[in-house]
Parts: structure tokens; sequence; C-alpha cells
């Protein structure tokens, strides 16, 4: 099991033909992704060529491609003023999922299409500003490397893509259902509790890692839910015990003023909802080896 991501998703890429969604649709297609079609508007019958002959069509439109391809994942390599665009599209062909990797989507965009695919009720989006998601040797969509990890019974989500990265890698050699990066813009499709809710009902998911950073109240939001209808053991980090009030701390929701949104409060909300925190990723990831030990 997995959770959004698995053996059956066909993906297509928005943006193959661009540098940055070809070196990514390869990478995907290298760790055994199925990727069956790009989207490019005006680049409809052209194809692109990649490594051991595979060949993905291109097509003018997302409803063109999940037509000729049946494919149900979307993942977005598109400049950042067309992103809002390419999502819009990409909803309105009605296609389950959408991982938005472009960063620097300006936050009106975000919220315009963010709520537009909520109110669809039949597209999930992650992201914007995204590493995307893995299910380890069923399917990788976006640019989290396949390399480090392989399939188990950890489930993680996490608002930074490097310590997506680090907690994989950490884990690697137990392994993980699904990994999510959700992104760490003020305003992501994909929430802590939308993927805490995906990990509580999958059965092969035994325990959850979740990742937060300063600012905001997500963390603070996710705890509140945790402890009304999480029923597995959860560990948390979140980054940012260091950080100086009041400066923007590389992600643009990453800001701490007064109190809200500082690390220790997210860490005295989480304990008291009682999920384990590490201070630093190899304590949090130390805590979820002893926690799967006992279950063991």
């Amino acid at each position: 099991m997995a959770i959004w991501l698995n053996s059956d998703s066909l993906i297509l890429v928005q943006g193959m033909t661009g540098a940055e969604g070809r070196k990514h649709a390869q990478r995907m297609l290298s760790s055994g992704s199925k990727v069956v079609a790009g989207v490019t508007p005006g680049k409809g019958g052209q194809s692109v060529e990649f490594e051991d002959g595979v060949t993905v069509p291109v097509f003018g439109s997302v409803a063109e491609a999940m037509a000729a391809t049946g494919a149900n994942v979307s993942v977005v390599f598109v400049p950042a003023k067309f992103t809002r665009g390419a999502v819009i599209e990409a909803v309105d062909a009605g296609i389950p999922l959408v991982v938005c990797i472009t960063e620097g989507v300006p936050v009106k965009d975000t919220a315009e299409f963010n709520a537009y695919a909520q109110q669809s009720g039949t597209t999930q989006l992650i992201g914007p500003n995204c590493p995307g998601i893995i299910s380890p040797e069923l399917s990788n969509a976006g640019i989290i490397p396949a390399s480090i990890t392989g399939k188990g019974p950890i489930g993680l989500v996490s608002k930074s893509g490097t310590l997506t990265y680090q907690m994989m890698f950490e884990l690697g050699d137990i392994g993980f259902t699904t990994a999510v990066g959700i992104g760490g813009d003020p305003i992501v499709g994909t929430t802590h509790i939308d993927c805490l809710q995906a990990f509580e009902d999958d059965p092969e998911t035994e325990l959850i890692i979740m990742i937060g950073e300063i600012g905001g109240d997500a963390e603070e939001r996710a705890a509140a839910y945790i402890t009304e209808h999480i029923t597995k053991p959860v560990v948390g980090y979140v980054a940012g015990f260091t950080a100086p009030e009041g400066k923007t701390m590389g992600h643009a929701g990453a800001i701490v003023s007064g109190s809200s949104g500082t690390a220790e409060a997210k860490k005295v909300a989480m304990e008291a909802a009682g999920v384990r925190v590490g201070r630093t990723p190899s304590e949090a990831a130390q805590i979820a080896r002893e926690l799967l030990a006992k279950k063991a």
C-alpha cells in the first residue's frame, strides 16, 4: 500500500520539453515511474527521447494527454508565471493528483488555484514549491532522489525538501510507504493533516514522521488533529530551533513573530498531543527506530 501514488500511477509532465521538466522526467523514468506523456501548449504531436530508447509523446493539453494515455498524475515543471494556468488546466481535465514543483509562485496565484482544486472535489494538489511525492519501489512524482531509501513501514510528511531527503536517508534501511514533501510556502495544497489522515488509513504504514518548520500554525493544528484522530505513533521534528525572531528563514512561510510560530512552541504543542519530538533530524530518526523496535 501507499498513499496517492502507487504502481498504477501514470504520470504526465507539464513542461516536459523544458530543461527542468526533461531532466526530472528522465530521473522519474530511471527510478521506475511510468511517465506516459508530456504537455506543452503548441508542441502537441512532438515527442521526447529519453535513455534506454524510451520515447514519450508530447500533447498540447492535459485533457488530450489523459485521453490518449490514461494519465492520472500530473507533475508541474512550468515557470512561476504560468503555474496558475497549468494547475487550473489540470484540474479542469479532472486529473486525480497534481504535484506542483515550481517555486516562486505568487501567493495570490497559489490561493486561487488551491481553492479551485479543493472546490473541484476531484484533484489532490501537492505543492507548490515542493519536492513531490515518492512511494519507494512503486512510483516517484517529482524531484525526490529514489535511490536513498526502499519500501518499508514509515510514512513521512515534510515541509522541507532537504529534510525529506535526510530523513529518508537516515531511515533508508527500514524504508517508507510514502514520503510527501508538501512545500514550505504560506499556502500549500496538501497539508500535514491531509497526510496524517491518509497514513492513518493506510494499513501498511505503522509509524508517521512529521517534519515542520518555524512560522505559521500548521504544526499546532496538526497536533490538535493528532489528539482527536490519529492512533498510530507519530514522531516529529521542527526545523528552526536556533532561528532569530522576526526574520524570514528560507521558506516564505518560515517567519516567527514573538512566541507564535517558534520551534519550541510547536514542540510543546506536538508533545502535548503525544508526539515524540527530536531536536535534530538524527534524534527524530533514532526515536522512530526505537518506537518501531518496540512494535516488533
